[in-house]
C-alpha cells in the first residue's frame, strides 16, 4: 500500500514538472529588469510629494531613460533657506553637497535666489531653476452646504464645476459671526472655514495670502495689506482650532462630515490622491463631497533649483511626459501652468476643473512675513 502511495506521489510530481516545463516553453518568463548603470543624484526636498518621488514607475523611468537614481532627504522649507544643504549617502555614509533643492512653496524658492542674510548658509550657485508641480488652493464642502451657499449667491455651478463666486460675502458672514442656522442649514455654530494655521504651516499661509489678495481686489501692496489686516485678524481670531497639517485636516473633513467640517481649505491634489489610492472610500462619499474653486485661486507650487549637471538631469527627468502624467493621474499634481494638457476626467474625480484660469500671482516672502506678523498679534 505504501509503495503504491509513493509511486502515485512520484508520478504526480513528474506530471507537474513536465507541465511546468512545457509552460515555460510556451510562455517563457520575462527576464528580470536590468537597469542601466545609474548615477546617484542627491536632493534636499520639501514635503508634500514624498509618494510621487517614491513611485516605482517614476524611478524606473529615471533610471532607464536618464541614467539616474535619486536619494531624497526630507527638509522643511524653513531649513532649506537657512542651513547648509548637505547629504549623507544612505548606502555608504559618504557626505557632500546636494545636487538640487526641491521646495514645496514658491516663496522659499524665490527667497533662496536672493543673497543670504546674516545667520543663513551661503547660497549654492544655480544651474537651472523651474516650477515643476502645481496644485491650486480649493475648498472642500458637502452637497447640503453647497446647496445653501448657492441660494445665498456665494457658490455658482457651471458645467458640473462649483465655484466660490462671492468670496467677500462669505468672509463678511464669517467676520460678522453669522450662524449656519441663519442661512437655513441645521449645523451648530458660526459659519467658518477650516484651515491649517497660517502662522505655522505653508498651506495656511498660502490661503491667507489669497484672502489678502481678494480683500485688496488683486492690488496687494503694503498699504492695501495694512487696510485689510484688521479683517484678516478678525477672520483668524474666529477660526478657532487649526490643524498643523493639511493631511490631518482633510482626514477629519472626510471622517466627521458636514456637521463638524462644513467647509475646509486644502489643495486640489488631496481629493485626487484620496480617490486613486482609496477607491472604495471615495466611492462611498463621491455623491456628497464637493470641490469648490475660489475665483480667483492661488497656486501652491513645488519648485526646484539644480546646482550640478546631475541635478539638472533630475529636472529633465521630471519634465518627461510620462512622469508628468503619473504626477497628475496618481497624485493630483498639475504640471502645466493651467493644467490643460491632459483630461482631468481620466482620474475619475467628479467636479475637477480642466483649466485653472482665475489665479492671483504668488506672493513674495516679505508680504507673507507681514501677514504672519499681523496674525501673531491676535489675542484669543
Amino acid at each position: 500500500m505504501k509503495k503504491k502511495l509513493l509511486l502515485g506521489i512520484l508520478l504526480f510530481a513528474v506530471i507537474v514538472g513536465a507541465g511546468i516545463g512545457i509552460s515555460k516553453l510556451i510562455n517563457p518568463q520575462e527576464p528580470a529588469v536590468q537597469y542601466p548603470k545609474t548615477v546617484t543624484v542627491y536632493g534636499a526636498v520639501g514635503g508634500g510629494k514624498e509618494n510621487f518621488l517614491a513611485d516605482p514607475d517614476v524611478n524606473r523611468i529615471m533610471a532607464e531613460r536618464y541614467g539616474i537614481s535619486v536619494q531624497n532627504d526630507p527638509w522643511s522649507n524653513g531649513k532649506l533657506i537657512k542651513n547648509e544643504l548637505k547629504y549623507t549617502d544612505k548606502n555608504n555614509g559618504s557626505t557632500g553637497t546636494v545636487d538640487f533643492v526641491f521646495f514645496s512653496d514658491q516663496r522659499y524658492y524665490e527667497y533662496y535666489q536672493l543673497d543670504a542674510k546674516e545667520g543663513e548658509a551661503p547660497r549654492l550657485p544655480k544651474k537651472r531653476a523651474e516650477i515643476i508641480l502645481n496644485t491650486p488652493i480649493v475648498f472642500y464642502s458637502w452637497k447640503e452646504v453647497v446647496d445653501v451657499l448657492a441660494k445665498e449667491n456665494i457658490v455658482t455651478e457651471r458645467d458640473g464645476v462649483c465655484y466660490i463666486t462671492d468670496m467677500n460675502k462669505l468672509l463678511d458672514y464669517i467676520t460678522a459671526g453669522k450662524k449656519w442656522k441663519d442661512i437655513g442649514l441645521n449645523i451648530y455654530g458660526s459659519i467658518n472655514i477650516g484651515s491649517t494655521d497660517p502662522v505655522t504651516s505653508s498651506p495656511g499661509a498660502t490661503y491667507y495670502g489669497l484672502l489678502a489678495s481678494i480683500l485688496s481686489d488683486g492690488q496687494l501692496s503694503s498699504q492695501t495689506l495694512s487696510e485689510s489686516m484688521p479683517k484678516l485678524q478678525q477672520f483668524y481670531k474666529q477660526s478657532g482650532f487649526m490643524n498643523n497639517t493639511p493631511a490631518d485636516l482633510f482626514d477629519q473633513y472626510l471622517r466627521t462630515g458636514y456637521g463638524t467640517k462644513p467647509i475646509i481649505v486644502d489643495y486640489e491634489k488631496s481629493m485626487v490622491d484620496f480617490a486613486i489610492n482609496n477607491p472604495e472610500g471615495y466611492a462611498s462619499v463621491k455623491d456628497r463631497v464637493r470641490i469648490l474653486y475660489p475665483e480667483p485661486t492661488i497656486w501652491n507650487s513645488h519648485c526646484i533649483i539644480s546646482f550640478t549637471d546631475n541635478g539638472t538631469k533630475f529636472i529633465e527627468a521630471l519634465n518627461d511626459k510620462e512622469i508628468q502624467q503619473i504626477a497628475f493621474n496618481r497624485y493630483g499634481f498639475r504640471t502645466g501652468l493651467s493644467g490643460g494638457q491632459y483630461d482631468v476626467k481620466a482620474v475619475g474625480v467628479d467636479g475637477l476643473l480642466q483649466e485653472i484660469m482665475s489665479v492671483v500671482p504668488g506672493l513674495k516672502m516679505d508680504t507673507y512675513n507681514l501677514i504672519i506678523e499681523g496674525l501673531k498679534e491676535v489675542e484669543f
